[in-house]
């Protein structure tokens, strides 16, 4: 079943514009009734959404695998960062190096990202490049190549990106002990990239089962947006993919992260110029009625310069070079990050004091009318800021129509974001960040720790 909405990009424009002046429901309607999306099931189950903008001849095409980390298990973790690498080293018809160097002599681009619970590659190209690029897609998807040379080539890649990326990066070695702590049973608790001993010995078997059960058209989302038509998109998704045949998806992960009943401490001690603190703290799958008033919360206490935590722990106390937070979509309960940079000769624990002192104020005291007015309008403008370019869009619809269940969903984002209340904000902060519910990690270096000692 296709269904066609069709407007232009200065609708969003006057969207936004409304909900900021507070006429949410008027937005509403007009995001409903303008905003240009097309969709279709194809037979073997990959949904295509199409979203048509002729201001430029250009092309995002964003394929989302529900295939992550939390897909793999002890053994095989880091898989699916692999195919990432992989999915980028030949197949039947375009070989090692082919796929690169077709698309750039077409004006094309690519790239993509793994994350817990996704992979998603990314074509930027001239429409004038359609055809080519679905011949492209179909064939890595339908063919890829399992030559024993490039994955041991592409496994050297990987632990190397490991080694740089965490072994000898402070922070990625703290936030992988972070999440290594604070999940016990859910397999978040393991990295994207893998620990170094499974990466070494992924068997072909591993390879083949992975490959087929996540990259399943039926495993997967399109998102189209720019200089196209929808029927000419599903004209050549019916000759490129649509012959491409379903395997079995993977299992559901049924796992789920027990309460956390006291705070867990750890600390890494290794050769550092500066100490380094951080959070986390659970929170639930995106897909929840918190999300948004989660994010307000966030946007009051770190977002920017004027933020709770930088004007205290930055302007005020002088104790840090840097105060942040981060999450991302996620299909289960995850986490929010904190990270602080202590300055040179501070104690982390001031930081991590400070920190808590500015939580329980948000917990126990309501926000100002102005300062939620003003992280709701953060909020809104990073959102149409977003939906402002070919590739923002294609990647909140996939991200919409993959983590909330349904793309419609992006048009509630303005109205839901206006209605977060004073009220909102103390019950999150109460239920998400009290110390029954945190892990705290710290890196100290080795040098300050022998002189303590």
């Amino acid at each position: 079943m296709t269904k066609v909405k069709w407007s232009t990009l200065a609708a969003l424009t006057l969207c936004v514009a409304l909900c900021l002046c507070g006429g949410e429901a008027t937005a509403l309607a007009q995001q409903q009734q303008e905003f240009p999306v097309a969709t279709r099931t194809l037979k073997n189950g990959m949904k295509v959404l199409v979203q048509t903008d002729h201001n430029i001849p250009n092309v995002a095409l964003y394929i989302f695998y529900r295939i992550g980390s939390r897909n793999e298990r002890p053994g095989t973790t880091g898989i699916s960062h692999f195919f990432e690498h992989m999915m980028f080293n030949g197949a039947k018809k375009y070989g090692p190096g082919e796929l690169d160097k077709v698309m750039e002599a077409n004006g094309g681009s690519n790239n993509a990202y793994t994350t817990r619970d996704v992979t998603v590659y990314q074509d930027w190209f001239p429409r004038s490049a359609l055809p080519l690029i679905y011949d492209i897609e179909a064939d890595r998807i339908r063919d890829l190549s399992f030559d024993p040379e490039k994955i041991k080539s592409e496994r050297e890649v990987v632990a190397s990106e490991r080694r740089l990326s965490v072994d000898n990066e402070n922070s990625g070695l703290l936030d992988e002990q972070l999440w290594a702590t604070s999940f016990i049973a859910h397999p978040y608790q393991w990295p994207v990239v893998g620990w170094m001993s499974d990466i070494e010995h992924w068997t072909m078997a591993d390879l083949k089962h992975h490959f087929e059960m996540g990259y399943a058209p039926n495993n997967a989302t399109m998102v189209v947006v720019g200089d196209v038509s929808p029927e000419e998109i599903f004209k050549l998704c019916e000759q490129y993919i649509e012959p491409i045949p379903t395997h079995d998806r993977p299992p559901p992960v049924t796992t789920v992260e027990p309460e956390q009943l006291g705070e867990r401490r750890l600390v890494v001690r290794k050769p550092a110029q500066l100490p380094l603190l951080m959070l986390g703290y659970h929170i639930p799958k995106t897909n929840n009625a918190d999300f948004y008033a989660l994010n307000v919360l966030r946007t009051i206490l770190f977002q920017g310069e004027s933020s709770r935590m930088y004007q205290r722990l930055v302007d005020k106390d002088q104790i840090a070079l840097d105060v942040q937070s981060q999450t991302e979509p996620a299909f289960d309960p995850t986490m929010l990050e904190v990270a602080a940079q202590p300055k040179q000769g501070i104690d982390p624990q001031r930081c991590e004091k400070a920190i808590y002192e500015e939580i329980d104020r948000v917990a126990n005291t309501p926000v100002s009318d102005k300062e939620l007015e003003k992280a709701k309008n953060i909020r809104l403008v990073e959102f149409y800021r977003q939906m402002r370019t070919i590739s923002g869009r294609a990647n909140t619809i996939g991200t919409y129509e993959v983590f909330f269940g349904d793309y419609n969903k992006l048009f509630e984002a303005a109205k839901n974001y206006s209605a977060v209340s004073k009220e909102d904000i103390l019950r999150v902060a109460k239920a998400y960040f009290g110390a029954n519910n945190r892990t705290v990690a710290t890196l100290l270096p080795e040098e300050a720790q022998k002189a303590a000692q």
